[in-house]
């Protein structure tokens, strides 16, 4: 389901661990992410988060459509508070993209302070689709206007175009070992700096209230305050 290991002795390494369903989350997984997020952030010994899967090229493919209704509403919500503790986690967490990264997976990668990626990885924001807002909290602060025809077209975005709109900060034959090296050179700089750097970036661009906004909205549709449809 997710796997923990510490491939440096101050970085986290969590892997996705579902390759049977392209690591599709439910609330079981969703709820192991929080659980380690939050030990995390009480471990004074990490000193930075790489977020990747355990198979190659099989990175997130969103929510699982295969649950129960009920469990897909607590899921969409869950995730959102998950995106908030990656988001004011006070130290930086670097996603590994390698593969597809669709819908709630591409909001997971998007949540991430870095986001590495193979020349295979690739984006799609679907969310109109299903009657819910998926991404805007997060894409006009990476990708500007862009964000708009991405949550409208709902089309993939393919590792070029990724990196040449600023979705992914850089490509790398092997993302995770990009990420985790990556990982373990911030991890040896100075721990208030990098939290005060990363704080400052977040408050700056708004996205906790943002995200907030957004959560509020897809829950309305969930507990159809708000009909979906034309």
């Amino acid at each position: 389901m997710l796997r923990c290991t510490r491939p440096c002795p101050a970085v986290l390494l969590l892997s996705l661990d579902r390759p049977d369903v392209h690591n599709a989350l439910n609330a079981a997984l969703v709820d192991a992410l929080h659980e380690q997020l939050a030990a995390t952030a009480a471990d004074a010994t990490v000193r930075a988060v790489v977020l990747g899967s355990s198979t190659p090229g099989k990175f997130c493919a969103g929510a699982d459509l295969a649950v129960p209704d009920a469990e897909r509403r607590k899921v969409s919500d869950d995730l959102y508070g998950l995106y908030e503790k990656m988001l004011t986690l006070p130290i930086p967490v670097v996603a590994a993209v390698d593969g597809a990264a669709v819908g709630g997976g591409s909001q997971l990668a998007l949540a991430a302070d870095v986001r590495l990626g193979s020349p295979q990885a690739r984006f799609r924001f679907v969310g109109p689709g299903h009657g819910l807002s998926v991404g805007p909290w997060g894409l006009p602060s990476t990708i500007g206007r862009r964000a708009l025809e991405l949550v409208l077209s709902q089309r993939f975005v393919d590792a070029e175009e990724s990196v040449a709109i600023g979705l992914l900060d850089r490509l790398a034959e092997d993302p995770l070992r990009a990420a985790v090296e990556l990982a373990d050179s911030v991890a040896r700089l100075d721990g208030d700096a990098v939290r005060r750097a990363k704080q400052q970036v977040v408050e700056g661009e708004r996205l906790l209230a943002r995200l907030a906004e957004e959560r509020s909205a897809n829950a309305a549709v969930f507990t159809g305050e708000v009909r979906r449809g034309n």
